[in-house]
């Protein structure tokens, strides 16, 4: 029997909203999925110019994990080594391969193509963060929270993580979604148990 864990915060941006522990904190209705993000970006008033250059997928779990960790998350209480993302979708990096395949009737566009692998959003989250743990992303067809659960969980039973954030993060044309959750192994006041129930829960009522 493994000890708890638990879900320290959450993070979904769905329908034009951005949402954090169930609380609306940001809507910009009537905008495509590059206008909102960037909309969101400015709303938070986050200072990261690299966050222009990234596609899509990038900005949504990029903002998603910044919002996530915002005053939600003591990194001093970690090794970079012990902390951890375990991410999933279902579309990989469709999104930006197909803008890629566009500009390569013409001239092929270095900017895209480094974003034709789906696990570079977690590579620009851990540049911002310094995460420097286990870092997995899985394709699926559609949200797995059962696996999600335990496979984060064998992760922090093994003593490879200590903290991760795990979820999903999906975009393809003007359908997006990111559902994070922050995983740790103590609890604070917005604490929820990390099962495959909760986990669900929190992706289903934002899940447009």
């Amino acid at each position: 029997m493994t000890e708890n864990l638990y879900i320290t915060s959450s993070c979904s941006i769905v329908n034009n909203l951005v949402i954090k522990n169930s609380k609306v904190l940001f809507e910009n209705k009537g905008t495509d999925p590059q206008a909102f993000l960037v909309s969101a970006y400015q709303h938070f008033a986050v200072n990261y110019p690299r966050f222009y250059k990234m596609d899509n997928l990038g900005k949504l779990g990029w903002l998603a994990a910044e919002i996530l960790l915002d005053n939600s998350f003591d990194k001093t209480m970690y090794q970079p080594e012990n902390t951890g993302l375990v991410l999933a979708n279902k579309s990989s990096s469709l999104d930006t391969d197909i803008k890629y395949y566009e500009t390569v009737k013409t001239i092929a566009s270095p900017a895209l193509f480094v974003y034709t692998l789906p696990n570079i959003v977690m590579g620009e989250i851990c540049i911002r963060h310094n995460f420097k743990g286990e870092n997995d992303f899985f394709i699926f067809e559609s949200f797995n929270a059962r696996f999600i659960q335990q496979y984060v969980s064998y992760l922090f039973t093994t003593g490879a993580l200590e903290a991760c954030i795990c979820g999903w993060v999906e975009i393809i044309d003007n359908e997006y979604q990111a559902s994070l959750y922050l995983v740790e192994k103590k609890g604070n006041g917005n604490t929820i148990l990390f099962t495959e129930e909760n986990i669900y829960h929190i992706y289903q009522i934002t899940h447009g």
